[in-house]
């Protein structure tokens, strides 16, 4: 179970979450890239290194037994705020398609490089998955 924290007065942010309060067995997931299972970049556009970087996110998830509802928690690291904020309607549809709902804590920051010279963008995620 998690919940969205708003504090009272503020208005709900778009896109995210201020903060999540969720219990059960916690899932940390480390920086995914745009690339494919076997490490190859099929693109170098930044919508679709998005999308595959979320899929990712996704797939690591599900091998802990989790769902894409039990995030709680992303960090975005982007190459190029403009080309991040040129795609958000690309990035926001996929988003929906493959996490579903924005009650997720999340920042995103412009850094200089990223480790692989072709990535344009990586996400880390925390997620917590219900006891049963």
């Amino acid at each position: 179970m998690k919940k969205a924290l708003l504090p009272a007065g503020w208005i709900k942010p778009r896109g995210y979450a201020n903060g999540v309060a969720a219990t059960g067995t916690q899932v940390f997931i480390a920086g995914q890239i745009g690339w494919d299972e076997q490490a190859r970049f099929r693109s170098g556009d930044f919508a679709d290194q998005a999308a595959q970087a979320l899929r990712n996110v996704v797939a690591v998830l599900e091998a802990a037994g989790g769902r894409p509802e039990h995030l709680v928690r992303m960090t975005w690291y982007v190459t190029d705020k403009r080309a991040y904020l040129a795609s958000l309607k690309a990035i926001g549809a996929v988003f929906r398609e493959l996490i579903g709902d924005y009650d997720i804590a999340m920042s995103a920051v412009q850094v200089v490089a990223l480790i692989e010279d072709e990535a344009k963008v990586e996400i880390e995620a925390t997620a917590v998955i219900p006891d049963r």
